[in-house]
């Protein structure tokens, strides 16, 4: 036999005896591994998530007795009436208008005396 048959015979001997054990490794070990991994996974969230649920719900029930009615209306009104200036006037409502803009930026230039 030539050397070249032999070494090709050796090659391709060596890729299907990795093949096999690296296949036999998979579907006997570490599939079965990962399925038994994600099924823990998904009963501790299935677990979790409703304790969450309840924990979020107790502390906004708590914090909101502990706030007075008068507080959590005020904060309520104070909410709405900065949506609706968003709303209305857009960034404007944060940056000011272009006439504001000028003005500042002449008041920085010239500093005012108070005499």
């Amino acid at each position: 036999m030539a050397f070249w048959q032999t070494l090709l015979i050796h090659i391709v001997a060596t890729a299907a005896t990795v093949t096999i054990v690296l296949s036999v490794f998979y579907w006997l070990i570490l599939k079965p591994f990962l399925n038994r991994k994600v099924e823990q996974l998904i009963a501790a969230t299935d677990q979790l998530e409703p304790k969450v649920r309840a924990g979020v719900k107790q502390g906004v029930s708590e914090s909101l007795k502990e706030l007075p009615d008068t507080a959590a209306k005020e904060s309520t009104r104070q909410f709405l009436r900065f949506g609706s200036d968003l709303f209305e006037n857009g960034l404007s409502s944060f940056l000011g208008t272009a006439e504001d803009l000028a003005r500042r930026s002449n008041g920085r230039e010239r500093p005012r005396n108070q005499s």
